[in-house]
């Protein structure tokens, strides 16, 4: 698990996609539980990590889902709604290949 660049991305995207499953199958979504195998930190992201973790963390945005869907693959972008998302400024660094 690419700590800095690929996590990030993997929790959101399989917290949303446990909202998306909750609703397909008429469950209440519970708590997103992540585990990690080979979890590491290349050595062109150290200095950003140590930027990113001197940051204080910001309160949390929320997501709402279309009420009206509940077909898994039916989705479409304008069936989610972002509020009070707040972010820091851009940390830019290269993917490691």
């Amino acid at each position: 698990a690419d700590i800095f660049l690929g996590v990030p991305f993997n929790i959101a995207s399989y917290a949303l996609l446990t909202l998306m499953m909750a609703r397909a199958t008429g469950l209440k979504p519970g708590e997103f539980v992540h585990t990690f195998g080979d979890a590491h930190l290349y050595l062109n992201h150290v200095e950003q990590a140590k930027l990113q973790l001197s940051r204080e963390p910001l309160a949390l945005p929320t997501i709402s889902l279309n009420p009206d869907k509940t077909d898994l693959f039916g989705w479409e972008y304008e069936d989610f709604k972002v509020e009070n998302y707040k972010a820091h400024a851009h940390i830019k660094a290269p993917v490691a290949v």
